[in-house]
């Protein structure tokens, strides 16, 4: 009698699949989202302290601004129609989409073995930072150009006010942007100047460089910033101040600081504030500021030049101070199918496109060091 042979298939084990079914991938895909995701929220501050609205079927979004109104004394036996002086005066803010901003990479398909997820997950980390520091650095700029316009009320006798800005110390040197006592003071002028100016108090933040947000940590044994039962743990782990005059504080590498973004290095100046260069700072840090509009394909809402921002040193405003409009919020897109055959790999794509400007110019306050508020390289734009 003939025996007959069976045939054995192994079974794989497929831990990108759900359930063992479907897509041998679709895990992977999913895990990568999550990741680009999580790089992005993390790292893009602004997006959440300022008002942002979502852009549906046109290119742009239009906000309107309303003026004060007055109280009159009614005469007896005349019509009410309306003011006399035709208050309260309305204008408006159009804030323009931005081209699609992007940021990718290309994984080979041999180069994934069991290190898979964790290369795909350190590429999409890569690819939210990218998108969310351009996001930042874009409404970053929106707001300083706030601080230093005028309302677009402009009715007479009924115009609204406009942004402020306040030096950080007297001296013309740019390392008052680093001087403890100073930066508390400016402050509470800031919000001084918010609060007679009719901004809410909801809402308002100070964003500040780290070295400059270290600064006021290391005086909380004096400046009174922190409550000494908790003096220590704020001194160690760098996130003891939580905010001054009712101002929320954060740090970001993403501010106008001395025409660059975050920090500045090199001898002192009223447009540098000396600090040493720590060395080794790579292609990324001290970057300068890109200039406006008219020179940068892609970009259709202006944010002002690099030599606008020469004294710029640090930020503060309430939510309503600039807009955002998204088209597309930051999301992912990877090749599959035939083109990760043709390729061998596939290009992983994270993408958004935005458009910031500043709307309520009265609830933006710019931080200027070295010059007195107003004087060259920050004037108005």
């Amino acid at each position: 009698m003939a025996h007959q042979s069976t045939a054995h298939t192994a079974s794989l084990t497929r831990p990108g699949q759900a359930n063992s079914t479907g897509d041998a991938r679709a895990l992977y895909l999913k895990l990568f989202s999550g990741e680009m995701f999580k790089g992005f929220q993390h790292n893009a501050i602004a997006r959440d302290l300022v008002t942002k609205r979502t852009l549906k079927n046109g290119k742009s979004l239009q906000f309107i601004y309303t003026g004060h109104t007055t109280a009159e004394y009614h005469v007896p036996g005349q019509s009410i129609l309306g003011n006399s002086d035709g208050a309260p005066p309305v204008a408006e803010k159009t804030i323009t989409v931005d081209d699609l901003l992007i940021s990718s990479a290309f994984v080979y398909e041999l180069d994934e073995t069991l290190a898979h997820y964790e290369l795909r997950g350190e590429i999409s980390k890569k690819i939210g930072y990218a998108l969310a520091q351009k996001y930042d650095r874009l409404i970053f700029r929106a707001l300083t150009r706030g601080a230093r316009a005028a309302s677009p009320i402009t009715k007479s006798n009924f115009v609204e006010p406009g942004g402020t800005q306040i030096r950080v110390g007297t001296n013309n040197q740019g390392s008052d942007a680093y001087v403890s006592a100073s930066l508390i003071n400016a402050f509470y002028d800031a919000a001084a100047a918010l609060d007679e100016k009719g901004v809410s108090t909801d809402g308002r933040v100070g964003v500040l460089n780290p070295r400059q947000y270290y600064e006021l940590i290391q005086a909380v044994g004096s400046n009174g910033l922190v409550n000494r039962d908790v003096q220590g743990s704020a001194l160690q782990s760098g996130n003891g101040i939580i905010e001054i005059a009712g101002i929320k504080i954060y740090k970001s590498m993403n501010i106008p600081f001395m025409s660059k973004y975050g920090t500045k290095f090199g001898s002192a100046s009223a447009t540098n504030p000396g600090v040493t260069s720590p060395g080794n700072i790579g292609s990324f840090v001290e970057a300068a500021i890109e200039d406006a509009a008219a020179d940068v394909t892609g970009i259709n809402n202006e944010y002002g030049e690099e030599t606008e921002f020469a004294n710029s040193c640090g930020l503060i405003f309430q939510k309503e101070g600039a807009g955002v409009v998204e088209a597309i919020g930051p999301q992912v897109q990877v090749t599959s199918g035939d083109v990760s055959v043709i390729y061998q790999g596939d290009v992983i794509l994270g993408r958004l496109a935005m458009g910031a400007d500043y709307l309520n110019p009265a609830a933006c306050v710019e931080l200027v060091a070295g010059a007195a508020a107003g004087s060259s390289g920050n004037a108005a734009f």
